[in-house]
């Protein structure tokens, strides 16, 4: 290997770990920006033109959306980041899936308090502009969310105050989890799949489909 290839190929991976540091670092800035209410902070994660909804992009509109919102259904809340996997296509884009367990102060039409704990996950898509990297995408997939009191044991486990209850997306994703449901206990060994190849380890665990239709509420 020459010294000219030798050095092109330290700083690829050094820029890789650093590409890997900044973008966990922007689930973090997502969390703390979001939880502390500053709404400058949250959208500038995002790309200038960063798509809102069906008919609106840039950030002045997402901006929009999230003072709504956060005024409206939260008196509070705290967000807390786990697993945090993340794969590159290319040098300036990357996928990555994000655990995330919620609460929120939510109030009710009545005029009391719940608190209301959740269980999701995001599968992010991420790309680097201009030197920085951003969040392109967001896909929140839930689990479940309920009042701390009240487990959610059983079907439709998205359960806000004031709304009906609903399924979330938690494992729309991932194929995996309807074939191990709909396969038997089997007393035979089972074969083994060969470990995914670098950088398609998410990839791999979709079986290759494409992103399904989610609808967020």
């Amino acid at each position: 290997m020459s010294i000219e290839t030798s050095a092109k190929t330290l700083q690829q991976r050094i820029d890789r770990l650093e590409s890997l540091d900044e973008i966990r670092q922007l689930a973090a800035k997502y969390s703390l920006a979001l939880d502390m209410r500053d709404l400058d902070a949250m959208v500038n994660l995002f790309p200038e033109d960063v798509k809102v909804g069906k008919n609106s992009s840039g950030r002045a509109h997402l901006k929009k959306w999230l003072d709504e919102t956060m005024r409206n259904q939260f008196t509070g809340t705290s967000h807390h980041i786990g697993n945090h996997i993340i794969e590159f296509t290319d040098p300036d884009q990357a996928v990555g899936v994000v655990y995330s367990k919620n609460e929120h102060e939510t109030p009710t039409a009545n005029g009391d308090i719940e608190w209301v704990i959740m269980q999701m996950i995001y599968w992010d898509n991420y790309q680097r502009i201009d030197g920085r990297w951003y969040f392109k995408r967001r896909l929140p997939c839930y689990w479940y969310a309920t009042d701390l009191n009240k487990p959610p044991v059983g079907d439709n486990k998205m359960r806000w105050p004031d709304r009906d209850h609903y399924a979330g997306a938690y494992h729309d994703l991932w194929p995996s989890w309807q074939e191990f449901w709909q396969t038997p206990l089997s007393d035979e060994l089972p074969t083994v799949a060969p470990p995914a190849p670098a950088e398609q380890f998410l990839m791999t665990m979709r079986g290759h489909t494409a992103a399904p239709k989610i609808k967020t509420r």
